[in-house]
């Protein structure tokens, strides 16, 4: 492509315009965060939710995530074509109250088809957010500045369930103290429902606050540039006509979500193997997260940064396939440690890689996608990982647990699942970085 072809790049920021641009970030993330405390709680509730409406496992597999999925799947496409288009602000708010709604609802269910509904609101809800948020930081950053706030908004992934855990432990540990709680107008509910009332308040004020926030201008760009806005017709031919290059990127990050997904039945797991309570996991989880997860992020930003000022255009994916060549081992041994102290440290490194591949894969997604079709290529981006990693993580482990190993096996369906699902694509590696490369120098 020509220079005259290129869009006109963005100048660097700074001042008070770069400190704007990072207010916004920290809204969005604060989001974010909250979208993955209400999406987590499920998973440390799992006894307490059995137990009161005698679920199996494979049914609480389809609430943990098939049933948050389809609709996250279903309304993400739409949701990015209208990312392109509409104003993004009033859209994540909108889908912060629908998540928030949708969340205290889990707390009133009353059997498995409403609680299953619930989980399809909260799917719904935070379809809104990531395409829109991804959109709004790529226009606010030019892109050798986008890699330390978008590993900074991916961040949400490990504090927000730090935080929930922390949050779960709580809530959990004072109204387990006092039984039974009494509310007006609802009457008896038991700690795990009142739990779900709980985390979901946040969302009114985050949603306001969202409204605050002003429109960033969209970055025009010479490739597929046409009048108002580029048709989803022609957003999905040019992912099909790159789909090597999408492709080698979205399959690394799905064997990431199906293993992050697949452990919102880690702390089941460590009550079944080595006899932890709900609490101390979510305790311990919390504050490992929190530890871990933020420095984590942020230092794989700043790598990604300095990589790609020092000439390497493929600097976010570099990272992404480090991280990746840590949590499938780490994922696949630590279930099968003799104590959870054990386990416990050797998941903590694998949630040192996690947040290494989901602070870089989506600026490594920006870096590929012309500016126009950004907010629908982001959604087909989160409908795949959300469909790879929901879909089949959490449902893989209770189907597992029922029909092959057993409840207590619980360890060794948990092992399996990175190891399988993550040892073909580490084989790929030296393709996927071959076909991610050729697409980014059809557009330098």
């Amino acid at each position: 492509m020509n220079n005259s072809a290129q869009a006109t790049a963005s100048p660097r920021l700074s001042g008070p315009s770069l400190v704007y641009a990072w207010y916004s970030v920290v809204l969005l993330t604060l989001a974010y965060i909250l979208s993955f405390v209400d999406r987590y709680m499920l998973g440390l509730l799992i006894g307490p939710i059995k137990a009161d409406m005698g679920l199996s496992d494979t049914e609480i597999g389809l609430l943990l995530g098939p049933a948050f999925a389809t609709f996250y799947v279903l309304m993400g496409l739409p949701l990015g074509w209208l990312a392109d288009r509409a104003r993004r602000t009033w859209i994540v708010g909108a889908g912060i109250l629908l998540w928030s709604a949708a969340t205290a609802w889990c707390g009133l269910a009353k059997n498995f088809v409403q609680l299953g509904l619930a989980r399809v609101g909260v799917g719904i809800g935070e379809a809104t957010l990531s395409p829109c948020a991804l959109s709004m930081i790529a226009d606010r950053f030019p892109e050798e500045q986008r890699g330390k706030p978008v590993a900074f908004y991916s961040a949400a992934l490990s504090v927000g369930a730090g935080i929930a855990s922390l949050a779960g432990a709580s809530v959990l540990a004072w109204t387990s103290s006092r039984g039974m709680v009494e509310l007006p107008m609802l009457g008896e509910m038991a700690p795990w429902q009142f739990t779900f009332l709980i985390v979901a308040l946040p969302g009114l004020p985050l949603a306001l606050l969202m409204l605050t926030l002003r429109e960033p201008q969209r970055q025009q760009s010479a490739v597929l540039e046409s009048g108002e806005g580029v048709t989803m017709k022609q957003a999905l031919g040019e992912v099909w006509n790159n789909r090597a290059s999408y492709g080698a990127l979205v399959s690394m990050v799905c064997v990431m979500t199906i293993v992050a997904y697949s452990q919102g039945w880690t702390p089941a797991m460590f009550e079944r193997t080595w006899g932890w309570s709900p609490q101390q996991y979510a305790l311990y989880n919390g504050l490992g997260l929190l530890a871990v997860g933020p420095l984590t992020v942020s230092l794989a930003g700043w790598w990604s940064d300095r990589l790609y000022r020092a000439g390497h255009k493929d600097a976010p994916l570099r990272i992404v396939m480090i991280g990746l060549a840590v949590l499938v081992p780490t994922g696949a041994v630590a279930p099968l440690m003799p104590n959870g102290g054990i386990a416990f440290a050797i998941l903590l490194v694998n949630n040192m890689g996690i947040a290494m591949l989901s602070a870089c894969a989506p600026t490594a997604l920006l870096n590929i996608t012309p500016g126009a079709i950004r907010g629908q290529v982001v959604a087909m981006y989160y409908i795949a990982i959300s469909m790879a990693g929901l879909l089949l993580g959490p449902t893989a482990i209770g189907l597992l647990n029922d029909y092959v190993f057993g409840e207590q096996g619980i360890h060794y369906s948990a092992a399996l699942v990175p190891l399988a699902f993550g040892l073909p694509v580490i084989l790929c590696l030296p393709k996927i970085r071959r076909a991610y490369g050729r697409r980014l120098e059809a557009l330098s």
